[in-house]
């Protein structure tokens, strides 16, 4: 079950407590009796509940990096906070926007519900904003036919789940002024043809051995990753509606395994 559904049922339920002492049952409590153990544990943790509830649904979530797709930008272990209002304030559980305040832009990491499995949360690049043409071709991003600069930045090795050594190619791209680091395996295909899933809007995009190209609809998004040759992303599973993000990734606030990445800011 997802973990907001939890803490919401959570706040309702010692809610409910907490209001069905004050006006029902602390009227009928003789004096010098003790209130039942489940309405003090009720009444305790509700107001607990009730800011950790607000916090996470409205200003800022935790989360953990299960996977390296986001390469060297984010590492697997990673614990990021992300924030939960910059694109606008929704209702929790359902996700609705109430309040309009930003659009994702090109080079936010962006956290969002996974269009395949609306339960998992996934992490990636925004690439492709709504009415954007985007094209992945031999390693290199071209968006509305402008090819967007990539410098080499030397080698890049990494371990990944189950101790295979990965050796790649890092490289700085610039998406409009803004600069990050990608990964890229040069012995590794652009695409493989036989991972790409039947998604909505498909129609809106080409694919060949070497390339596809995407119309992103209006209202939606295209995700890439920064491993581009280890992350399963919108060449695949196709584009992230607005009603499916979560917030956008700033900071690292942990991670056990290397404490010097504790406080990185996210770009």
């Amino acid at each position: 079950m997802d973990f907001a559904l939890i803490l919401f049922v959570l706040l309702v339920t010692t809610g409910a407590i907490w209001l069905l002492d004050r006006f029902v049952l602390a009227g009928k409590r003789p004096a010098g009796v003790a209130q039942q153990w489940w309405v003090e544990y009720a009444k305790s943790f509700f107001p607990v509940i009730l800011v950790v509830f607000c916090i996470r649904s409205f200003l800022v979530e935790p989360f953990k990096i299960p996977s390296g797709s986001m390469i060297p930008t984010l590492q697997v272990g990673d614990f990021i906070l992300v924030n939960k209002f910059t694109y606008g304030i929704r209702l929790p559980i359902v996700n609705r926007k109430l309040v309009q305040i930003n659009d994702p832009q090109r080079g936010d990491v962006m956290v969002f519900h996974y269009p395949e499995d609306p339960s998992k949360d996934y992490i990636k690049r925004v690439v492709g904003l709504p009415g954007d043409t985007v094209e992945y071709r031999n390693k290199r991003l071209r968006i509305n036919g402008v090819e967007q600069a990539q410098q080499a930045d030397g080698d890049y090795n990494y371990v990944e789940t189950g101790l295979n050594f990965v050796h790649t190619e890092k490289r700085v791209e610039t998406l409009g002024e803004r600069k990050h680091a990608v990964l890229v395996n040069p012995e590794l295909p652009t695409l493989h043809l036989g991972s790409v899933a039947e998604f909505a809007g498909r129609e809106n995009c080409s694919y060949d051995d070497d390339m596809v190209r995407c119309k992103v609809p209006e209202g939606q998004y295209f995700m890439l990753g920064d491993n581009r040759d280890n992350s399963r992303d919108s060449r695949y599973w196709g584009f992230v509606p607005d009603n499916q993000i979560v917030g956008k990734a700033f900071f690292i606030w942990m991670n056990f395994s290397d404490l010097k990445r504790v406080g990185l800011s996210i770009n």
